[in-house]
């Protein structure tokens, strides 16, 4: 049923359809990141309660959910890596924990910058801020655990543990605050009610996630295509791409 899958198993097939693929993400990136960022914090209106300074909502909400997103792709790939052995799901979870480490930064400094004058401070130890503090180190736990060990197969089998255990934090992070009394506000766009945002702040903020989320693609592409050829730097496909 599945045979028809079995050739982009191969290394060199999906570094060459990863090769091909990254000019049309870049392509759509630039798009939607330069109508997204243009729109939301050139024309825009303002917010009745919080003035212009709502605007770091089209980077923080953004980094914010493919932080997550990230990482709940990492855990599927660390779950068929480690029930099906395959090697590739485990160079793809390397390939992409850096993008979702400084996604999950970026996340928390534009918090705490939109925090400040909002709360009247950087930090609170708030649910919501805690539980993503947490991703931050998860991800950065991955990426040591990775490189604590010679073999790197058993590194990478050791990331792919903690990559399926930690992501019981995501849905802690996303209910964070409905299931707690928290200083961080409540869904805007994510739930099922109508999004509490005008029309006009909302569509720019759809680009801008749209336009991370293929960011994050890109990104991915290009770093696991050099994880591909490190991983198999000896074989011959590896070699003959060398020559020419």
């Amino acid at each position: 049923m599945w045979t028809w899958l079995h050739p982009y198993a191969k290394p060199e097939t999906q570094y060459a359809l990863c090769g091909k693929c990254i000019p049309f993400v870049a392509a759509l990136t630039l798009v939607l990141l330069a109508v997204g960022m243009v729109w939301g914090l050139a024309f825009a209106p303002a917010d009745y309660q919080q003035g212009n300074g709502f605007r770091i909502i089209y980077v923080h909400v953004p980094t914010a959910i493919w932080s997550m997103g990230i990482y709940v792709s990492m855990a599927l790939a660390g779950f068929i890596g480690l029930v099906w052995q395959i090697k590739q799901a485990h160079l793809s979870i390397i390939a992409i924990a850096p993008i979702g480490a400084v996604l999950t930064f970026l996340s928390l400094a534009t918090g705490a910058i939109w925090g400040k004058p909002m709360w009247g401070t950087w930090w609170v130890w708030d649910a919501r801020l805690t539980s993503s503090l947490i991703l931050l180190f998860l991800y950065l736990g991955v990426m040591a655990l990775y490189s604590a060990f010679q073999d790197r197969h058993t590194g990478m089998k050791a990331a792919a543990i903690l990559c399926v255990v930690g992501v019981i934090n995501i849905p802690i992070i996303h209910f964070s605050v409905e299931w707690w009394n928290t200083l961080h506000q409540g869904a805007t766009i994510t739930k099922l009610d109508k999004p509490s945002m005008a029309t006009s702040m909302l569509i720019p903020l759809i680009f801008s996630i749209f336009g991370f989320m293929t960011l994050s693609l890109w990104l991915g592409l290009v770093r696991y295509r050099n994880a591909l050829l490190r991983e198999d730097s000896k074989r011959t496909w590896v070699k003959a791409l060398a020559i020419k």
